[in-house]
């Protein structure tokens, strides 16, 4: 029986990576270990929370002797390794929690996983769950390749590339089993507001401006988290040790003509006249060291493992507005009180 400890499994993709595992793989026993910031929501577990082969564990990932403790009460076979700091604009304001976080974090996990498993690495598995802003900025042409050479340009993604050298060097210096993903953006249910999609969706229902940033021009590849939690777990049973799989969904799109995609989506499921929500469209400052253009391909995965994404982008929005207009007590729950005041400050100046 294998015993995986999930990281930040009650946040966006690790509450999907964790429901994954539980109801696929009944014979595992799922451990789930959230520190419960902001954006970690045991809501968002409520369907397995009651699951015979699932537990969840309150705790921080960048202490060592709780997780050790852990290691040693558990006997982890594997780590699914998702929790982190993700979202750029707090990682400008401040750089220090992402450090904490997503480097001091990730060595004390690979510190605990290296020295449990120490004589006995056969059968265990560290993967670490990373992005593809770790590659820095693409022009108009080119994809990211898992041999790009890294070029991060915010705190957030400095602070994900540390991480992500750490993970080889214990592998190329302990020989701990390890594999890492890098994926483009996600979205999809329980991803929390700050983020562009879910961010414009309540505004929009609540008639309140869409802040994009600049002109709208930078350009993202979008992955339904479902897809995306597939690929992990694909990567997980089939993947080699040692190796890097990049996770993309083929669908660029640039910030304006998503916005405006999704208004048009909106204005057809709240029964509003065409070209209501757009009117909300609002330019603000653009975010200092903002990559243009991310594009990932992910050929290796796809012809290797035989993953490939099951929805293109235009029904993935329709099915995430959906499940948030379904979802209305949970959207105002992780709406209210600090994180308003904090979406406000960050996102309410327009640009002349």
């Amino acid at each position: 029986m294998q015993t995986i400890l999930i990281t930040g499994g009650a946040g966006f993709i690790g509450s999907h990576l964790t429901r994954l595992f539980v109801t696929k793989y009944p014979d595992y026993h799922i451990v789930n270990l959230d520190n419960l910031t902001y954006a970690g929501n045991l809501e968002n577990l409520k369907d397995i929370e009651s699951s015979s082969n699932y537990e969840f564990v309150k705790g921080d990932i960048a202490d060592l002797d709780f997780l050790t403790t852990l290691f040693t009460k558990y006997n982890f076979t594997g780590v699914l390794h998702c929790a982190a700091e993700s979202h750029v604009d707090r990682s400008i304001t401040d750089p220090l929690a992402f450090v904490t976080t997503n480097v001091v974090g990730t060595v004390s996990l690979l510190q605990a996983a290296k020295e449990h498993w120490k004589g006995n690495m056969e059968g265990k598995m560290f993967y670490h769950i990373s992005t593809d802003e770790v590659y820095g900025s693409l022009g108009a042409e080119g994809f990211f390749y898992e041999n790009t050479s890294y070029d991060p340009r915010s705190p957030y993604s400095a602070s994900k590339a540390s991480s992500d050298h750490f993970v080889r060097a214990f592998h190329h210096t302990y020989h701990l089993p390890i594999k890492i993903s890098n994926c483009s953006n996600n979205y999809g249910p329980f991803h929390f507001p700050e983020k562009l999609i879910p961010l414009c969706i309540h505004n929009i229902i609540h008639n309140k401006p869409l802040p994009i940033y600049g002109k709208g021009e930078n350009v993202r590849d979008w992955l339904y988290v479902e897809d995306h939690v597939r690929a992990i777990d694909t990567i997980f049973h089939k993947g080699k040790v040692g190796e890097t799989y990049n996770i993309g969904g083929h669908n660029e799109w640039t910030n304006i003509d998503l916005i405006k995609e999704l208004c048009k989506q909106m204005d057809v499921k709240l029964a509003r006249p065409a070209g209501t929500s757009a009117q909300l469209i609002t330019f603000v400052k653009d975010r200092a060291g903002h990559d243009l253009r991310y594009a990932i391909d992910a050929t290796k995965l796809e012809t290797e493992l035989g993953w490939t994404p099951s929805l293109q982008f235009e029904e993935g929005l329709s099915k995430t507005i959906d499940w948030y207009l379904s979802n209305n007590e949970w959207l105002a729950n992780v709406t209210s009180g600090n994180y308003q005041k904090y979406y406000e400050g960050m996102y309410g100046g327009e640009e002349s």
